[in-house]
């Protein structure tokens, strides 16, 4: 059975040859996942318009335009390409100047072959599109946790700076009898400012000191496990 593509991959044929393209998407379309298939002629193709696209197979071209666009599609780092080659003999002409391209000989069985290799690179490109989502994501944790530790180095300074804040705000409302109104409401709003930053330091220290537990029963689980010993609660 031909391996499945992902159901959102997106391919484009380049062929000026109208039945190469129709058996090429007809015979996709046979399986029980498809990608979504654009049919582009030499003489609307650009560069510009391989963007977005996971899968190029270059079929039959008119004279003169195939090394071109071949050079051009093998050009991206990020596109697989796929050539029908019509005769055997440019195959090893075409790997030696296009070492990422993968080739499939027009021959019995061309169709089926084309697509298993086509499925395969598909997988590879969803396989390096995982990769740099998953490095992506394990630099914001990095991230994340730098700033964490930040936080965690100023929060003495920050609680002190709070309780100053708080101490002074407490003492200017003891005379607030003294003070004009709009000054009265200013120090009342400092005040409840400063209350919600507090609350909001103590709710990091809590979830700090939770994170630490939690290390610290897992480190313990752990241990136990290398031991031979089941902890119960």
């Amino acid at each position: 059975m031909t391996p499945e593509p992902l159901h959102y991959a997106s391919v484009l044929i380049v062929s000026d040859d109208s039945e190469f393209a129709r058996t090429v998407a007809a015979r996709w379309q046979t399986e029980a996942r498809a990608p979504g298939i654009t049919v582009a002629t030499s003489d609307v193709w650009r560069p510009s318009i391989t963007f977005g696209y996971d899968l190029v197979i270059a079929g039959p071209v008119r004279s003169g335009k195939f090394s071109s666009i071949l050079s051009a599609l093998c050009g991206s780092p990020t596109i697989a390409v796929v050539h029908v080659a019509e005769h055997e003999k440019d195959i090893p002409f075409l790997q030696a100047q296009h070492p990422q391209l993968l080739i499939v000989p027009h021959q019995d069985g061309w169709i089926n072959t084309l697509i298993l290799i086509s499925c395969e690179a598909l997988r590879r490109v969803e396989a390096v599109a995982r990769s740099q989502r998953a490095e992506k994501l394990a630099l914001e944790c990095q991230q994340d946790a730098t700033l964490g530790r930040y936080m965690l180095d100023m929060r003495p300074g920050i609680n002190n700076a709070l309780t100053s804040v708080l101490g002074n705000a407490d003492l200017l409302m003891l005379d607030a009898a003294t003070l004009a109104p709009e000054r009265r409401e200013q120090v009342r709003t400092i005040h409840m400012m400063a209350l919600r930053l507090h609350q909001v330091m103590q709710r990091f220290s809590s979830l700090a000191a939770e994170m630490r537990a939690g290390e610290n029963e897992s480190h313990d689980e752990t241990a136990a496990v290398s031991r031979g010993v089941v902890l119960r609660p």
